[in-house]
């Protein structure tokens, strides 16, 4: 069974096109440092887009703005120079265990950088883990994030030289592209204005002269990749091409020429690195998948069934055969410039699975199926596979997992939509017309961990409003976690989010301007102030809202305030802002569970976990909060969360969900309770400036148990 559409190969293309426009390239960091009286010098090491090379900062607990970031100076050393800047690290970063989820920033300042970067600006936005040891006091972070870099003086291009920026695979816009694969270039005078695709036979020159060549970086002959298009409209200057099948695996200097030669940058060519398509082509959220109907029609992958913009569509089902797009499977023998090429890699003993809500599926086809470049998946559903309307989706070649996706699978082949916990048919129908659904999520977060015999305490407030559309609804449901969720675990990619608790992946983030916490007698909070941290991306701003409340070791840590979580009623005030307006959201603390035996300080992801509880309300509601990152994946910390009530009194995180985090010895799981939701505590409601309000408000007081933990 192999069919394409050829308008979804274009379509696709043309996507990953547009959201590759979003970065210019991507700053890593990953480093860890002890305390030296009131500042940190962290070492490790760093990257901009594929030139790596070591990190050195360091950070002084007095140096925080009054957005309540530290700021700590920084050197990355380059093949190219050195890149020279300022990072930016939330001061809860401070109060979080290790390998908490934060975000922050860098900007970049040419007089103290060398050579290529001599002169250079640049800002980046950071997302990923740090936090804080509290048996050795060491600070540990990972961050790694979009962002744009101008060369100066230092001897990079000038003028109307074309500039690379980046060269990253087509589909989850990430460093490394495979033999055959199809791939971007972005940067700046890389062609002229307008928009040009070439069809097959694609041409290795443009007949305006503009051509992407790779060089060896150890020496040798130059290889002109195969053009796709050229886009350069709205400010976005990129182009796509095909990594020839012939081309070594190896590292290489990439140019492009359009008049004069660009400075090369480096890139790395892997035999394979297969990724999915992503139906907004953001390498994340809803991804580009059809469900096979019939053998003359298929349907996009949705929540609802009926008709798209552009084509049918409906949820998956059990027992169903899927079509998954991608591209990166590897190198074709008969070349990349056929029209309608068709091999199967399975056949040559690759190993390929669709891995479904943690069931694993081979592959019934995997590779070109009339189109270069693009591969194509097919594979059966079975019937046990988990169904829902964010169901994680990876692609496993020869063991080496995809980006991570969803798609939606409705419970039987008679439903015409998928079910998810919380969110009616309607709702659903609504994200397929490209409605959208927000939401006002905000924690009051207490939760002790024992270090070294001392019972250590740590508390904030965070939270947000986020407006998600269908394609990053797996963010909108991790949001939405209530009472209708009870017995249901939600694994998720998660950003900016320092308190242990979900609130999901992409989306827009609203202003609601000032926002004030109140709490009872003996806790020191009166119309506490809120940190609201606005950070600039080339997709927009980012708005989080958060506040440390307490001391750490002796003393009150910058951008927290002296206060203590006591047992009463806490109130959230928001004056209004640019799209939210004035709201208020009221919650009460419950009786704290105690956790029996403590939390393990390692679990087998394959052997699932169990956990066991006693005390808090019947009805309290139970969050089992585990997370995990590593260097590996970016910055982006994979995180699940479980929900249940205390009266359960016990709680089985399925392997399933544990196998979709990544082995690492400095994660995290906390395990908190709060009196379930109602209108009268912890639910609320919120203007919108544009209309209407917010689909759905929660401001819940969480305490608890949390610590490290090794995941095996």
């Amino acid at each position: 069974m192999i069919r394409t559409i050829g308008s979804l190969a274009l379509a696709l293309c043309l996507g990953a096109a547009a959201q590759a426009a979003t970065t210019n390239t991507t700053l890593t960091v990953t480093a860890s440092g002890s305390f030296a009286g009131t500042s940190i010098t962290a070492t490790g090491t760093g990257s901009l887009g594929s030139s790596s090379g070591s990190f050195s900062s360091t950070l002084s607990l007095t140096s925080a703005d009054t957005s309540g970031n530290l700021n700590a100076p920084f050197t990355l050393t380059l093949s190219g120079g050195t890149l020279a800047g300022t990072l930016k690290i939330p001061t809860s970063a401070l109060t979080a265990p290790s390998g908490s989820t934060v975000s922050g920033s860098a900007t970049i300042d040419g007089t103290k950088s060398t050579g290529t970067y001599a002169g250079a600006t640049g800002s980046f936005t950071l997302t990923g883990t740090a936090g804080l040891n509290t048996s050795t006091l060491a600070l540990s972070i990972s961050f790694s994030g979009p962002g744009t870099i101008t060369t100066g003086s230092g001897g990079g291009p000038t003028g109307n030289a074309p500039t690379i920026t980046d060269v990253l695979d087509a589909a989850s816009n990430t460093a490394d592209v495979a033999q055959g694969t199809i791939f971007v270039v972005k940067g700046t005078n890389l062609s002229a204005a307008g928009f040009k695709s070439f069809d097959v036979p694609r041409p290795t020159v443009a007949p305006d002269g503009v051509k992407i060549t790779f060089t060896p970086a150890a020496g040798g002959a130059a290889t002109d990749t195969l053009l796709w298009y050229e886009y350069n409209q709205s400010g976005v200057n990129q182009l796509a091409g095909i990594i020839p099948s012939t081309l070594a695996v190896g590292k290489y200097n990439v140019t492009v020429t359009n008049g004069t030669v660009s400075a090369p940058f480096s890139a790395n060519v892997v035999a394979r690195k297969f990724e999915l398509f992503t139906q907004d082509s953001s390498g994340t959220g809803l991804a580009s998948v059809q469900n096979s109907i019939s053998s003359t029609h298929v349907d996009l992958n949705s929540f609802t069934t009926g008709n798209g913009k552009a084509t049918t569509i409906s949820p998956a089902h059990p027992g169903q055969f899927i079509i998954a797009y991608g591209t990166g499977l590897g190198a074709l023998a008969n070349g990349d410039n056929a029209t309608a090429p068709v091999h199967d890699f399975t056949a040559d003993g690759v190993t390929v699975q669709a891995i479904v809500g943690g069931v694993s599926i081979p592959a019934l086809f995997a590779g070109r199926a009339g189109y270069a470049g693009e591969d194509q998946l097919n594979f059966q559903l079975p019937g046990n596979v988990p169904t829902g309307c964010a169901v994680p989706f990876q692609i496993s070649v020869n063991g080496q997992l995809s980006n991570t996706t969803f798609i939606a699978i409705a419970p039987d082949a008679n439903a015409t939509a998928c079910v998810q916990p919380g969110f009616t048919t309607q709702q659903l129908q609504n994200f397929d017309n490209g409605g959208t659904y927000t939401v006002g999520t905000f924690s009051l977060t207490s939760f002790s961990e024992t270090v070294q015999g001392t019972s250590v305490t740590v508390s904030n407030v965070g939270g947000a409003f986020t407006k998600f559309t269908g394609f990053q609804f797996a963010g909108a449901a991790a949001a939405s976690l209530n009472s209708s969720t009870i017995g249901t675990c939600t694994v998720t990619r998660t950003t900016g989010n320092a308190s242990p608790v979900v609130t999901g992946v992409g989306g827009t983030s609203l202003d609601a301007g000032s926002i004030t916490l109140t709490g009872p007698t003996g806790s020191k909070l009166t119309n506490t102030a809120l940190t609201e941290t606005k950070t600039v991306t080339s997709s927009g701003t980012d708005i989080a809202y958060s506040l440390g409340i307490g001391s750490f070791g002796g003393f009150t840590l910058p951008g927290s305030v002296d206060g203590t979580i006591v047992p009463g009623t806490y109130t959230l005030n928001g004056a209004g802002g640019a799209d939210v307006g004035k709201f208020n959201a009221s919650v009460s603390i419950g009786s704290p569970l105690t956790v029996t035996g403590g939390l393990p300080g390692s679990v087998v992801r394959n052997s699932g976990l169990t956990l066991n509880w006693t005390g808090g309300n019947a009805t309290d509601l139970v969050e089992i909060f585990g997370s995990s990152s590593t260097a590996t994946t970016g910055g982006t910390t994979t995180e699940f969360i479980c929900l249940t009530t205390a009266a359960q009194k016990t709680f089985t995180v399925p392997s399933s969900v544990l196998n979709q985090l990544p082995a690492s010895t400095s994660g995290s799981l906390a395990v908190l309770s709060s009196v379930a939701p109602t209108s009268a505590n912890g639910q609320f409601t919120a203007p919108l400036t544009a209309g209407g309000d917010i689909n759905f408000g929660t401001f819940l007081a969480l305490s608890g148990t949390g610590g490290l933990v090794s995941w095996q």
